[in-house]
């Protein structure tokens, strides 16, 4: 089904947050949240700077609220399925306009400011007839387009196409413009986060989408996979949990290097290093340090998984080290940094020969 272009306008009032918005997180499956619950959840995704630009220039025809007709707390009203964060700016406007404004922020915000003419009476929207129309757009405008969601966020509306729609992974991919081994690693990727979020206890991705971002990119490891025993290949049925119940004890700890505890803060924290911790989780010792050491040292660990070509080309690049310091250090025989640097390389030397 198309999406319908005719443009309408309605008064603030007649439209709804949508409680399936993918940007809610864990509390999008809580279909009980009322409408100010939501708004409250909303409250920090930076609204008050759209709420300016609507002081300034008034609500765009070019940004209309796509939605749909929808029984919600007992009517019939106008949910919005794309444009929650722009409904939601326009409530919190309105509250401080009319003198009740959520936070000091907004009611400085309006203060002394003309509002436009009609903003709160006549904002525009385009009605579809159901949820699967405006689903093609709202996927490509938030996993391939300009308006891109967060990771977390693109996995949760993956998940619910596959899990809801009963959708394959190469019929999302041709829904949302993407790749099929793309749909494939971001629904693994949120099973495993459900996965970890309801069997084991204290672990949540709930503002963490930095670390969401290392296990979807851990994920693309064949050692992390081995060590968590995920089948990568296969179909959405079989992956409902990911790690196997024999592996738990094996999730459990990956949850812990992940996300911490209270005790423990996480050591898998940067992006930029899974090939770091993919290499540590590959090497048995450097794994068996992680499960039984109460404080844990990511640069311990990767000590650990040294191997014989890499010890090779450590000692060559050592050796070449010290035939150029050759060239120049007997200019320097009386310094006591040059001494003393000489004399641990003497010791380790005589430790490389026994």
């Amino acid at each position: 089904m198309s999406v319908s272009t005719e443009l309408q306008y309605t008064g603030l009032d007649n439209f709804c947050l949508d409680v399936k918005n993918p940007r809610l997180g864990r509390f999008q499956s809580n279909i009980n949240l009322s409408q100010g619950e939501i708004l409250d959840l909303m409250r920090n995704w930076v609204l008050d700077e759209l709420a300016g630009s609507y002081l300034e220039n008034g609500f765009w025809q070019h940004e209309a609220l796509l939605v749909v007709k929808e029984e919600l707390c007992g009517k019939q009203c106008l949910v919005v399925v794309e444009g929650n964060r722009r409904l939601a700016a326009l409530i919190y406007l309105c509250q401080a306009v009319n003198g009740n404004p959520v936070s000091k922020k907004w009611g400085l915000l309006v203060e002394n400011r003309e509002v436009p003419r009609e903003l709160f009476d006549r904002v525009p929207y385009i009605r579809l007839e159901t949820r699967e129309a405006i689903e093609t757009f709202q996927g490509f405008r938030h996993t391939a387009g300009i308006k891109n969601w967060y990771p977390l966020e693109k996995t949760r509306y993956i998940g619910r196409l596959v899990d809801d729609h009963n959708m394959t992974y190469k019929e999302v991919a041709m829904k949302i413009g993407s790749y099929t081994s793309t749909v494939r690693h971001h629904y693994i990727s949120y099973r495993l986060v459900l996965q970890i979020e309801s069997s084991l206890e204290g672990f949540s991705f709930e503002d963490s989408d930095n670390q969401f971002n290392v296990l979807y990119h851990l994920l693309r490891k064949p050692a992390v996979l081995k060590y968590l025993n995920i089948d990568f290949f296969a179909d959405p049925q079989n992956v409902q949990t990911p790690g196997p119940k024999a592996h738990l004890d094996a999730l459990a700890h990956f949850a812990q290097w992940l996300l911490g505890t209270r005790q423990q803060p996480p050591i898998f924290t940067e992006p930029w290093r899974v090939d770091d911790y993919g290499k540590i989780l590959k090497n048995p010792e450097a794994v068996l340090y992680l499960e039984n050491s109460k404080k844990p040292n990511l640069d311990y660990a990767l000590r650990l998984t040294v191997d014989e070509s890499e010890c090779v080309q450590l000692l060559s690049e050592a050796a070449a080290n010290v035939k150029l310091v050759m060239n120049g250090i007997h200019r320097y025989k009386d310094s006591p940094e040059i001494q003393r640097a000489v004399e641990e390389l003497a010791v380790d030397y005589k430790k490389l020969l026994d």
